[in-house]
């Protein structure tokens, strides 16, 4: 074929149609609703635990600005729940109980990532020959760099706009207003969330593979992740009624079954990743189709 973009198109859309057959095959639903509940199970006592090491370690870091880091790409719909509870019990909770329900988190965050560490091995085809307590590790660092990344994020965001008062003179107004603007903090989620993806795919695997192998996975997450978000919430606001069926758990639920479709599409671009390398193989004759 001598169109070289559209080769480039059918190959990615070869790979992605593979991807999901191999997803489906391997039980990639199973292992997505254990992703989810893991997670689930570690979001508020984590999220409780980074806000009062916050205040712990700062008395200046904004908790609305962190709250906002944490749930700031997620659907208003789904978000707007819990980072209610997640106020309600900040106001009336002590920085005692939160850090007890924090090293508890830790613990329970790191069920999640190693669940993910075991669908990325498998998406990648790859062979763990990590020792079990190396593995277990690298979970519990994963979720502990995870909150040191949004507390910093926090700080940044609070030092930005007082350093952005200093030199107001001589930046444009325009540029002040965009930085101070909501499409800002966005786009800061959205880099966290870029590049907690691209963690997940360098280090959890069996072994270690490049930029360009993981790239094209991460880049689908994010995509996914952005449609799947938007389709949702139209579809939460204009057909789905859960509060008639989970009552006063309507807004776990709806958090719950989001958790499952993100940590689901999380995998199917490892797993796109995965038909992507054996495709190369196959090219050089390393593989058999």
């Amino acid at each position: 074929m001598n169109n070289p973009v559209l080769s480039q198109a059918i190959l990615m859309a070869s790979a992605l149609k593979d991807a999901a057959v191999r997803f489906n095959a391997k039980g990639g639903w199973v292992m997505s609703s254990h992703v989810a509940m893991s997670l689930m199970m570690a979001l508020f006592p984590f999220v409780l635990f980074v806000v009062a090491l916050a205040a712990t370690l700062s008395q200046e870091i904004d908790v609305d600005n962190l709250i906002e880091l944490i749930f700031g790409s997620w659907p208003d719909e789904i978000a707007q729940p819990i980072t209610s509870e997640v106020r309600s019990v900040l106001a009336s909770a002590n920085s005692g109980l939160l850090t007890v329900g924090g090293v508890l988190a830790i613990y329970f965050a790191s069920n999640g990532v190693d669940a993910v560490r075991q669908a990325m091995i498998q998406a990648y085809r790859d062979i763990e020959s990590r020792p079990y307590w190396k593995a277990r590790l690298i979970c519990l660092t994963f979720v502990a760099v995870g909150g040191a990344i949004l507390m910093i994020a926090a700080t940044i965001g609070l030092a930005v706009p007082l350093y952005l008062r200093f030199v107001s003179n001589v930046v444009p107004s325009d540029v002040m207003g965009w930085l101070a603007s909501d499409t800002f903090a966005t786009l800061i989620a959205v880099f966290l969330l870029g590049a907690g993806v691209a963690a997940c795919h360098i280090w959890l695997p069996g072994r270690s593979h490049s930029l360009s192998e993981i790239l094209p996975g991460v880049i689908l997450t994010i995509l996914l992740w952005g449609l799947a978000g938007a389709g949702f919430s139209y579809y939460l606001t204009r057909f789905a009624s859960y509060s008639a069926t989970y009552a006063g758990l309507a807004g776990v639920m709806v958090a719950l079954i989001f958790l499952y479709l993100m940590s689901a599409l999380l995998i199917l671009g490892a797993e796109f990743n995965g038909a992507l390398a054996k495709r190369a193989l196959q090219d050089k004759g390393a593989v058999s189709p």
